[in-house]
């Protein structure tokens, strides 16, 4: 079975859902083309995810996908929160902005049962998790409302673990994807691979769908992770310079740069993300065992990407990206879905 019988669309295409990066519009628009589209949710309120799903409601009546966190929240550590602000003074003084005037709060929450009432009212065809998934109860509330349930993993072990609690079908996030790694069980990022080594392997270990994403932007790669046997393929970053993206004019000129380098960095959120390098990773490097975790680092850095993006510069901003930017095109997204699943 593939995605398209599995969630009744057209496309075997799922429009990753790209929290801070995209609304509604994008995942209207994905859908309508013939695709899953999706919507982040993990830095929604529940009023809010209600007011983008009534917009959604009010466009389509395609299946559309909903994605939350599932991480366990990190309790703050104080003595780790000074040493992540002692390691950003530098910056603080260059800004004049006060760290003691910065509080120390999670830019992210995982599903809870407020959001599971949400799912309960508007019953989406399908629920994605990202970091394993909810705790049991929370899991059957969602499954009772006959979603479609799927989950990122980014090991073989990983998948194993999901397709025994139950999914419909796992994502494969290749070490290529943008955006934060949604590894559970080992957060050793030795141990993860490329989407064109995870997908087969998956394959094989596993009885469930599994989905191909990282790094696939053309219509080669898509082709490609059909023909190894995926149910279909994830793509994000490609959409990120469509029309209904939400990305800032920076993020936009940063992904137009014909090469930036990206890199696994923790500086932004606590949690490995992929992104274009900037001025802090280069300084710092991308990984800096001082930052809290996730989603914790996210809070003292803050005020310096909210200081630099005033001055136009991307310096201390998440430039969230895959690896593979030679899809992205300034279109609207039914065009660009148009002409990747044009052969």
């Amino acid at each position: 079975m593939d995605i398209r019988q599995l969630f009744g669309i057209e496309l075997p295409l799922i429009q990753a859902p790209m929290a801070g990066a995209q609304d509604a519009a994008l995942a209207i628009a994905v859908s309508n083309a013939g695709g899953l589209g999706s919507l982040p949710c993990a830095m929604l309120t529940p009023e809010q995810l209600r007011a983008e799903l009534e917009i959604i409601r009010a466009a389509t009546d395609k299946p559309v996908n909903l994605n939350f966190f599932a991480h366990t929240p990190s309790a703050v550590d104080p003595q780790r929160e000074q040493q992540w602000r002692e390691q950003l003074q530098p910056y603080y003084r260059e800004y004049g902005i006060d760290p003691d005037t910065i509080s120390a709060a999670p830019g992210r929450a995982p599903f809870n049962r407020e959001m599971a009432v949400v799912v309960e009212q508007y019953r989406p065809s399908v629920v994605s998790f990202h970091f394993g998934l909810p705790c049991p109860d929370l899991l059957e509330r969602v499954r009772s409302c006959g979603c479609k349930v799927i989950s990122s993993a980014t090991t073989v072990a990983e998948a194993v673990w999901l397709e025994q609690q139950g999914v419909d079908a796992v994502i494969a996030q290749g070490v290529e994807a943008g955006g934060h790694r949604g590894f559970f069980l080992n957060r050793d990022l030795n141990s993860q691979t490329g989407t064109m080594a995870l997908v087969p392997q998956m394959i094989d270990a596993i009885g469930v769908p599994v989905i191909a994403a990282g790094g696939i932007a053309d219509q080669r790669g898509i082709q490609g992770a059909l023909a190894m046997g995926a149910a279909g393929v994830q793509l994000g970053t490609v959409f990120l310079l469509c029309d209904e993206s939400r990305v800032s004019e920076i993020h936009r000129r940063a992904l137009r740069q014909p090469t930036p380098p990206t890199a696994l960095t923790n500086i932004f959120s606590g949690g490995a993300a992929r992104g274009i390098v900037n001025r802090v990773m280069a300084e710092l490097g991308p990984v800096v065992s001082q930052a809290p975790e996730f989603p914790l680092a996210t809070a003292s850095i803050a005020p310096l990407r909210a200081a630099a993006e005033r001055q136009g510069l991307g310096d201390f901003s998440p430039l969230w990206s895959g690896q593979n930017r030679s899809g992205c095109r300034a279109v609207p997204a039914a065009e660009l879905i148009a002409e990747l699943f044009r052969y």
